[in-house]
């Protein structure tokens, strides 16, 4: 499918859309990532079905950087392309999912966008209280730590994506490595500074405010974030009221078990009210 690209805060933000006409999905990716980590559900039978639309992140995929700089490579200048990014699409009742990164800024988005959503879902994703918190939220691997630095050649953008797959995984590491090096390394290089500074979100108080269902999904081979951890959070709407555990899927669900997501997706929009709305 052939990007197109809309206007978003005094820069040209890329998309694709599927070719599905029932309720808008709206997919985020994550840190060093861009759309096209989702063409799985795209191109497959979930993309067939639901109006799909994936966009890149500034500085990731074909979009350009911050209009503001540098210093809007953070949580809060994510979650505010992809409110305005929804808001020119003109995208109602939609679901928006997201993964790792793009998770929370879902989360610290949904303020933004208010009652429009009809659910979130989220996999990859701790909300984090404060710097602290990341102790918790996370395991300790090393690969981790290259989201935050500025410049990864190709050695070490591979290992970095050998983190999102399950061990033994047969999903290609080469396009993983190819978005990573492709991404503006200052995306995370200000995102390490953002996050030094404390330029986010309480995300579990918001967890506790939204008003739509939120899914949180989690890879059972996940290698980055900790279940004990999502299991411990207060999510007064949560999906099932659990944390749902995919079996053969680490990080990146949406690569090592797309046809689970799909089906979990699938499930979790069928329990929402039907409308009809779509972008």
């Amino acid at each position: 499918m052939t990007p197109q690209t809309v206007r978003v805060r005094g820069a040209e933000v890329a998309y694709r859309r599927s070719r599905g006409r029932g309720r808008t999905v709206v997919l985020v990716h994550g840190n060093s990532s861009s759309s096209a980590t989702w063409t799985p559900l795209l191109d497959g039978e979930f993309g067939e079905r639901f109006a799909c639309v994936a966009l890149d992140l500034p500085g990731h995929g074909g979009s350009a950087p911050p209009a503001a700089g540098a210093d809007d490579y953070a949580v809060p200048g994510y979650s505010a392309t992809i409110a305005e990014f929804a808001g020119a699409l003109g995208v109602r009742d939609a679901v928006f999912v997201g993964w790792s990164l793009g998770g929370n800024a879902l989360v610290e988005a949904a303020p933004l966008l208010g009652a429009e959503p009809a659910g979130y879902a989220v996999f990859g994703t701790p909300a984090v209280r404060d710097g602290a918190s990341f102790a918790e939220a996370y395991l300790p691997d090393e690969r981790m730590g290259m989201a935050f630095e500025e410049e990864l050649d190709a050695e070490r953008a591979a290992l970095y994506v050998s983190g999102f797959l399950a061990p033994g995984s047969a999903v290609p590491t080469g396009p993983l490595v190819a978005e990573v090096l492709a991404t503006d390394p200052e995306a995370r290089a200000g995102l390490a500074r953002s996050v030094a500074e404390g330029r986010f979100a309480d995300e579990t108080a918001v967890l506790k405010e939204v008003r739509q269902p939120i899914a949180v999904l989690h890879g059972a081979e996940e290698r980055f974030v900790s279940l004990e951890y999502l299991r411990s959070l207060t999510v007064p709407t949560l999906w099932r009221g659990a944390v749902q555990v995919v079996p053969g899927a680490g990080h990146a669900v949406h690569l090592d078990r797309p046809d689970a997501l799909a089906a979990l997706l699938g499930d979790f929009i069928a329990e929402l009210p039907q409308t009809g709305v779509r972008a």
